[in-house]
């Protein structure tokens, strides 16, 4: 909008992008190995409890290994954030986490237009035909 812009050739100015400090999320990786670790054990000592008394909970094991597969995915977003692929952008600039569905940082709704990555290009079509 020319209301916004001092002058009609001037781009508008960058949003910078805001990321948490890599020491904070070193940290949260760190607590988050922890409780892993935590979680796999008494994961372990469950089954074997249960294998003693012949009194299988699918329900309770099912509830344990989710929190262990949520674990492991806000690990992988970590690693992703410290050492991982800096070519998934929004257009303001700020790195997309995969999977995300907003910006972090400027909010907008990511499509196929919003996001600067060649690898997220939308060319690849399946064939038409029975998918089992």
């Amino acid at each position: 909008m020319a209301l916004f812009r001092r002058n009609g050739d001037e781009p508008a100015p960058k949003i910078p992008t805001k990321r948490q400090h890599p020491g904070v999320l070193r940290r949260e990786r760190r607590a988050l190995l922890n409780a892993r670790d935590e979680r796999l054990r008494d994961l372990g000592g469950l089954t074997v409890e249960m294998y003693r008394r012949s009194a299988w909970r699918d329900d309770l094991l099912h509830e344990r290994c989710a929190e262990v597969i949520g674990i492991d995915a806000r690990l992988a977003e970590i690693d992703e954030l410290l050492h991982g692929s800096e070519g998934t952008r929004c257009i303001c600039g700020a790195a997309v986490l995969r999977g995300s569905h907003f910006c972090p940082n400027c909010g907008r709704l990511l499509n196929e237009g919003t996001l600067d990555d060649p690898l997220l290009d939308d060319t690849m079509v399946e064939p038409p035909g029975d998918h089992y």
